[in-house]
């Protein structure tokens, strides 16, 4: 049992009550699930419905959103249990699958498989494209363009330069 008052009236009844109104009364502090969001009625509009929220899920966890892949899950799990068996055998082994992703976040496994993929990003190599052609490198693709070469210096010869009509020299000549 817990106490409950409605009013800061110290001298109002306190009512107690087991609890079984919490979910109406604490909505606001409850944490929302998927389940509780609107389901489409025609079996076409929830099947769609389901692919989106399996690609949502999908590109929460990849981007580690684990409240919105937690909340997609749970939209996911109730458009699956609204839909027949026999027409979600894919999105079923999709939601199972993407289930298991998530509930293996944070663990060692988890952490070990990440490090192992980001490492595979580090070192593409480039595959050979169809009808035989080799794949152009970014590098070979992004090469800086040759420097212009500077115009020939022209030969001017053997010039004399009159110091003296530049005033380094006295003019009288000794």
């Amino acid at each position: 049992m817990v106490r409950r008052s409605q009013s800061s009236n110290p001298r109002s009844s306190v009512v107690l009550t087991s609890g079984a109104d919490w979910g109406t009364r604490a909505a606001g502090q409850r944490r929302s699930s998927g389940a509780e969001s609107p389901i489409p009625r025609r079996q076409a509009a929830k099947v769609k419905a389901l692919q989106q929220t399996l690609g949502v899920v999908r590109t929460a966890i990849n981007a580690k959103r684990w409240p919105q892949a937690r909340y997609g899950l749970s939209r996911a799990r109730a458009i699956v249990n609204a839909l027949p068996a026999d027409q979600t055998v894919q999105e079923r082994a999709q939601l199972s699958e993407l289930r298991r992703r998530f509930e293996a976040r944070g663990t060692p496994a988890a952490k070990k498989a990440q490090s192992a993929k980001s490492a595979k990003k580090q070192k593409p190599v480039p595959a050979a494209q169809a009808g035989g052609k080799k794949a152009v490198t970014k590098s070979a693709a992004k090469a800086a363009p040759p420097k212009p070469k500077p115009a020939p210096v022209r030969d001017l010869g053997d010039r004399c330069l009159n110091r003296a009509a530049l005033s380094y020299t006295p003019t009288d000549g000794s």
